[in-house]
Parts: C-alpha cells; structure tokens; sequence
C-alpha cells in the first residue's frame, strides 16, 4: 500500500528559525477508504469528531505564525486521529493501548467500540503513522542542520470537563496547560511558555496532559531538540463541543506568537 497522499503538510517559515509548530490533532477528515473500519454510524461519528478533535488548533498556530517576527514553521496533520494518533507510541510503551486508543483508536473517547475487536492496525500504520514519523524526523533534521537546534511546539486543545477516556483526568484543568518532558524541555523554553501565555489566565503543568512530542530518532538523545506541549483549555476560545471559535483565538494566538519568538531568539 502506498503513502496516503496529502496526509499531512509542512508549511514553510523563515530559513533562520528553529520553531515547529506541530498540529497533529486539527484535522476532522476521515478518508472514504478508512470510514468503513469505524463501526459507527455517522451522527455518532460526528459526535465522536466533536469531542475527539483539537478544533481550530491549526487557525490558532497559523495566526501565531503570522504575527511571530521569526515565521515558524508549521507541521499539521490533514487527517483525523481516528485515523491514526501520530503522537502515540506504535508500540508496548504507549500506555493508551490498554484502553484501546494507542496509535490506531479500537475505542471512543467514552469507551465504547469504534473499530470491530480483532482490527489489525499494522494498514493503518504503515499508510498513515509510519509516513507521518518519518516526514516530522526530517522536519527537525532539517532545523538541526540549517540552525544548530530545533524547538517543537505542539498545540493541542482540551476539553473543559474530563471523558471517560482520560487516564489522568482527575488533576487541574487550567487555560493553558504546558507539558514537559524532562530531557527536551529547558527551564528556559518552560519560562518563555509561562510569560508568553500569563495574558490567557492560569499556566499549568503536566495536568491533565503532560509529555511533549518529539521524533524517535531524537528522543532522549538530542538536547539540541527542543519541546513543548501547549495544551488549550476548549471553553477560553470556542464553543465546546465542536462549535465555532470565539475572540479568545485571537488572545490565544498573540501568546503563541511571542512563545515562538522567544523560542527564536
């Protein structure tokens, strides 16, 4: 089986800058070819999108990128991560494969069927994961070579009230949580990241999600690698679940947007 086409999409930036605005969960689009997998009917599906998707994640890291003095530049996943979660390990370290949502989703956010029991994944991974990890792992390799270092920022959203599928969902739910990895993630970038997004209200930690993502190939082994999670609270800048965006983006944004600049510098 061959690479998905246009799948994901690497958006240019500035040749001196570091900064990845990664967005890998953005997208609502299924392919014709994987809806048949999923067992749901398609209202259900929709409400599945709805709570599963990081709506308007992509708008927020385009208006960062250009209001940043440096643009960064921009990795965004262009299909559902009920088609594939990039961010998930394809393998036994992905604690999420014991609720059935490793790299490829068996189970919905309130852990109920979505693909049928005995699902081989290993299609999807190959079409979809393994294509993605690759492309990102040239990304950085690209920064690396063309600036000496490389700072990922993953953008993500969250929902205001915890779904049953959330392992850790019982801790703070702040504006803005910040997830941190203990190797890639300097005291400085973290500090930048809390100034930058002190105008959105409260900065947490770790809480509900933590962990930053950063190629294989570089983790653990590259400090040169720098990364950050910011994770977006749906209620500062949307209607939840799934509905429009409101003001609060263009807030949410600015702060992106000096984060990236700091980064930069």
């Amino acid at each position: 089986m061959t690479d998905a086409p246009h799948a994901f999409e690497l958006l240019p930036g500035a040749a001196a800058s570091p900064v990845i605005l990664h967005v890998p969960h953005s997208s609502r689009h299924v392919p014709a070819d994987v809806r048949p997998g999923i067992v749901l009917d398609d209202p259900a599906l929709e409400r599945e999108l709805d709570h599963l998707t990081d709506a308007h994640t992509a708008r927020i890291a385009e208006a960062a990128a250009g209001l940043a003095g440096v643009t960064p530049w921009r990795f965004v996943n262009r299909t559902s991560r009920l088609v594939v979660d990039p961010e998930r390990f394809p393998d036994e370290r992905e604690e999420m494969t014991a609720i059935g949502m490793g790299a490829v989703y068996t189970r919905t956010t309130h852990r109920e069927v979505l693909r049928a029991e005995g699902t081989d994944p290993a299609p999807l991974i190959e079409r979809y994961f393994r294509p993605y990890a690759r492309a990102m792992t040239e990304a950085v390799a690209e920064r690396l070579a063309a600036t000496g270092r490389a700072v990922i920022v993953d953008v993500h959203s969250y929902p205001t009230a915890p779904l049953p599928y959330e392992l850790h969902g019982r801790g703070p739910r702040p504006p803005v949580c910040l997830g941190t990895d203990a190797f890639h993630t300097s005291p400085e970038l973290l500090a930048a990241a809390r100034e930058a997004f002190a105008p959105c209200g409260e900065t947490g930690l770790d809480s509900p999600f933590g962990g930053t993502y950063v190629p294989l190939e570089f983790y653990g082994k590259r400090r040169e690698v720098g990364a950050l999670m910011v994770e977006i609270r749906r209620d500062t800048y949307m209607t939840e679940p799934g509905g429009p965006a409101g003001p609060g983006l263009s807030r949410l944004a600015a702060s992106l947007a000096a984060l990236v600049d700091a980064a930069s510098s």
